[in-house]
């Protein structure tokens, strides 16, 4: 493992800070939506939808900097997608399991809670584009080029005079 750090771990880093702060206001919005239009159930239904993706959506961003920090291992991509494709595959059961376990509860009012997650769902990825847009990272990252080991003029490559 390097101690120098990966190219994307400020963007994710950033992109989860930014994720709870918007998080914590759809919180207090929805909940406060959620309970003029439907009362203490559309509150609950309000919370559980912005809690789920908010979850769910942060799940993907943790997984690749808990995966970062292999980088430079010669075994990196292996864990790095296992990692990442794990984290893929465990959002998508317990997502599954969630919506079984909440589909049937007496206190979920359908389109509040769906609204809610959509628009938590909407706000990540609102704040995805935003993170990328200002981050300032080279089209090519986290690669070292290989140098000419005398420090000179490669004599070898096309263009060069024998």
């Amino acid at each position: 493992m390097t101690s120098t750090p990966i190219s994307s771990t400020p963007i994710l880093r950033t992109v989860l800070v930014w994720s709870a702060t918007v998080t914590a206001a759809l919180l207090v919005v929805g909940g406060l939506v959620g309970y003029l239009v439907a009362g203490t159930d559309g509150l609950w239904s309000a919370l559980a939808g912005v809690l789920i993706a908010a979850v769910f959506l942060g799940i993907t961003a943790a997984s690749i900097l808990i995966a970062n920090r292999w980088f430079g291992d010669a075994l990196y991509v292996p864990i790095f997608f296992g990692i990442v494709m794990g984290g893929w595959i465990l959002k998508f059961v317990v997502f599954l399991v969630v919506l079984f376990v909440l589909r049937d509860q007496p206190w979920i009012v359908g389109p509040v809670f769906f609204l809610a997650l959509v628009a938590s769902v909407l706000a990540s990825l609102l704040i995805d584009v935003v993170v990328l847009l200002r981050m300032r990272v080279p089209h090519v990252s986290d690669v070292e080029l290989p140098t000419d080991p005398d420090a000179g003029e490669r004599t070898d490559g096309p263009g060069t005079a024998p």
